[in-house]
């Protein structure tokens, strides 16, 4: 691919020297030349082609982070694995301070 790159920026640079050595040729038309036809198309040729690289090295630094994270992460924090319910291991208190609806005898 860079090959591409730097053959297209020898035939622009050679088309801008054309441009500013010509007669009715300026630098600042040599100057467009080479920006609008070989520096501005390349460099979104370039970062377009180089976004699945780009893609594939965010995975792999993500993938490496949660490698770490995972053996790092302390015994503690493991979610239960049981089939019990959550919760501490106390007794639930029967009183709970409200009582029961029953007709009056």
């Amino acid at each position: 691919m860079y090959l591409i790159v730097i053959a297209w920026m020898y035939v622009v640079l050679m088309m801008s020297v054309a441009e500013a050595t010509h007669s009715t040729g300026t630098l600042l038309g040599a100057l467009m030349t080479f920006v609008l036809y070989g520096v501005g198309p390349v460099a979104l040729v370039v970062y377009l082609m180089g976004a699945p690289s780009r893609r594939k090295a965010i995975k792999a630094r993500e993938a490496a982070e949660a490698a770490e994270a995972t053996t790092l992460m302390p015994s503690s924090f493991e979610p239960d694995a049981g089939r019990h319910a959550a919760g501490g291991s106390k007794a639930v208190a029967t009183d709970t301070g409200v009582a029961p609806v029953r007709k009056k005898p």
